[in-house]
């Protein structure tokens, strides 16, 4: 196998306590990385949590990832975890003094963590799957752009000064996307929450390449968390060959490639995984 270079790298995982965040954690560990995760442990009244009905995936959202700094302890790796609520603006520097007293500088961001709601345009109580429908709102847009797009530029936004400050020549940004993020039906917010996300690394991208960091946006499919019912993956079955559920595991592996040394000239790109 390449050698990824990733051996004694810092990297800050944003919702790394279940899902795709858990299996990126367990994937920068593997190869060397320390890594430090933010987790939110949420409880049954959170809209992406009710949506589903499933006691499996409310379970996994409550998961203290604690847990994982752990597992990854005994698995004889470094790795440190602090539990975060990214909606609180405030909490951003604090997270980066905390990563770095931890386990050192931070030179891989993973803009991981989302929340979600389902809103529309359309006055409709429930959408397509039967899960509750909001109409779009000041308060529908504010949940989701707080952590979606305002704390993962805020972050990215940190990282670039933490960079900058030590002289640094080597980092990543790697943000989270969804699908239809130029438009999304029935998720509006959410989807225009995660196009701003992508714009914003786009920037960094343009802005902090003279620094030595690359900054990329991963677009996986929809993905087994957790949240996908029967009837979902029977939806996406429909949508043909080459569209699947994906495993958090396929997307980890597309993450520690754009953190690795192999992708020094990958920036600015939106890789979309089918």
């Amino acid at each position: 196998m390449i050698d990824p270079g990733l051996e004694g790298r810092v990297a800050l995982v944003t919702g790394g306590n279940q899902g795709i965040g858990a299996a990126t954690v367990r994937a920068l560990a593997a190869q060397g990385a320390a890594v430090f995760l933010t987790y939110l442990r949420l409880d049954g009244a959170d809209p992406g949590v009710v949506a589903t009905g499933r006691a499996d995936y409310a379970a996994s959202r409550a998961r203290s990832g604690h847990d994982l700094a752990a597992e990854i302890a005994r698995s004889g790796g470094r790795a440190a975890a602090w539990e975060a609520d990214l909606a609180d603006a405030s909490v951003v520097p604090e997270l980066f003094d905390r990563a770095e007293a931890a386990l050192g500088p931070v030179e891989i961001l993973v803009n991981n963590a989302d929340t979600w709601q389902a809103d529309s345009f359309l006055a409709a109580p429930a959408d397509r799957f039967g899960r509750g429908l909001n109409a779009v709102s000041a308060r529908t847009i504010d949940h989701v752009f707080s952590v979606n797009s305002r704390a993962g530029a805020l972050l990215i936004a940190e990282f670039g000064r933490h960079h900058q400050a030590r002289g640094a020549t080597r980092g990543r940004v790697i943000s989270l996307t969804t699908g239809p993020a130029a438009g999304f039906a029935e998720e509006v917010s959410y989807g225009a929450s995660k196009n701003a996300l992508e714009s914003f690394t786009i920037a960094a991208a343009a802005e902090l390449g003279r620094f030595g960091v690359t900054a990329n946006i991963v677009c996986p499919p929809p993905t087994d968390t957790g949240w996908i019912s029967a009837e979902m993956a029977a939806e996406f079955a429909r949508q043909g060959p080459l569209y699947h559920v994906g495993q958090p595991e396929d997307i980890a592996e597309v993450i520690v490639f754009l953190a690795s040394d192999q992708a020094r000239y990958v920036t600015g790109q939106r890789i979309t995984i089918a």
